[in-house]
């Protein structure tokens, strides 16, 4: 018997673009015959649909202008209900979901925020659970948590948008010196990132940051290898093999992730054997420290210097598009873009027996 799929894209994050060239992937690859696929459009003001049109108008953003299929509809949180409340006119219909898969990244997808709703519904979904999810996509935190595991990390210093960023400069110049890199807490893709190579750059990157986010994350700069891991699983967690990222521009922000094909992804990475399976095994670490569930992608630097592996960060919806990292490292491993879906729902469904 097929499974009822609520499928949830878009979302009021910076990375709802990126959310729609996930979904699009995604939608193109489960198997209709295992599923019925139920989507759920979120729009970047916050409203809920469920979109019944082409899946191929998802990725340009013309679904939201498609409304002969678009109809209000939102996830109970009544545990009763067990699925999407359709609204037409002053009808309501519910529609029984058996498995929910949020393709959200950032704010309100990727926080713990919308994993509060799935667990008050009592339907089972793919990915971490609150407290992970927030822990994880908070880069000041889950440093927290890497350093109890005993994970190697950059030096890094905690800014907020109201401290005088004059006065900060002073402290992240004699801890972490030039060039830095200027992250908002909570968010992915690179979207407000910067390198600072001096005092005006850095004050300039802060003030960027705090456009996204209150708490701002101040990180040394690790010249070496951009590599990244991904892991599978609930309490038996699998890594795949390492993946090396290889940007023609001078870090690995948003452009070169999404946009220029130039940047080079080389599967596994040219690294020794022994540096491989200790990032792998630092990746499980780390996913296990957060008590992680279902999938995650943990990025690191290796150092040109001496090869020491320093935890970067790690990503709890990575990206699903089809030059994205997280699929491929698995498929390089024997395990397909279809059967590793399907091992994502099934991890959603035991994690709730």
């Amino acid at each position: 018997m097929k499974k009822n799929l609520c499928v949830i894209f878009g979302g009021e994050s910076p990375e709802h673009d990126i959310s729609q060239k996930s979904v699009t992937s995604i939608l193109n690859n489960l198997d209709k015959e295992k599923y019925n696929i139920y989507t759920i459009g979120i729009t970047r003001d916050g409203r809920w649909y469920l979109y019944t049109g082409e899946y191929a108008a998802i990725e340009p953003g013309s679904w939201e202008k498609d409304t002969e299929n678009l109809k209000p509809a939102f996830i109970s949180p009544d545990s009763a209900q067990h699925g999407i409340v359709v609204l037409d006119g002053s009808a309501c219909e519910v529609i029984h979901i058996d498995v929910i898969f949020p393709v959200l990244h950032g704010e309100y997808g990727e926080d713990g925020t919308i994993q509060g709703l799935f667990e008050l519904s009592h339907i089972p979904y793919v990915g971490m659970g609150v407290l992970s999810s927030a822990n994880g996509m908070d880069k000041t935190f889950s440093k927290l948590v890497f350093q109890s595991a005993g994970i190697p990390q950059a030096a890094w210093v905690v800014v907020t948008s109201s401290d005088s960023f004059s006065d900060r400069a002073d402290e992240i110049e004699q801890k972490l010196g030039y060039p830095c890199f200027v992250k908002p807490a909570r968010l992915g893709s690179s979207v407000g990132i910067g390198k600072a190579h001096n005092r005006e750059e850095l004050i300039s990157a802060l003030e960027n940051a705090a456009k996204y986010d209150r708490r701002i994350l101040v990180e040394e700069h690790i010249d070496g290898h951009e590599v990244e891991c991904a892991v599978l699983g609930n309490a038996d967690v699998q890594a795949a093999t390492v993946g090396e990222i290889k940007p023609a521009v001078e870090y690995y922000d948003f452009d070169a992730k999404y946009n220029d094909d130039s940047t080079l992804l080389i599967i596994p990475a040219e690294l020794p054997t022994e540096t491989i399976e200790k990032i792998r095994q630092y990746s499980i670490t780390a996913f296990k420290s957060l008590d992680g569930q279902g999938l995650s992608r943990v990025d690191f630097f290796v150092k040109h210097s001496d090869g020491s592996v320093i935890l970067n960060e790690i990503n709890t919806l990575p990206g699903f598009t089809n030059i994205s990292m997280y699929p491929k490292l698995w498929s390089a491993v024997g395990l397909g873009y279809a059967e590793l879906l399907d091992r994502l729902i099934e991890l959603a469904e035991e994690r709730v027996k």
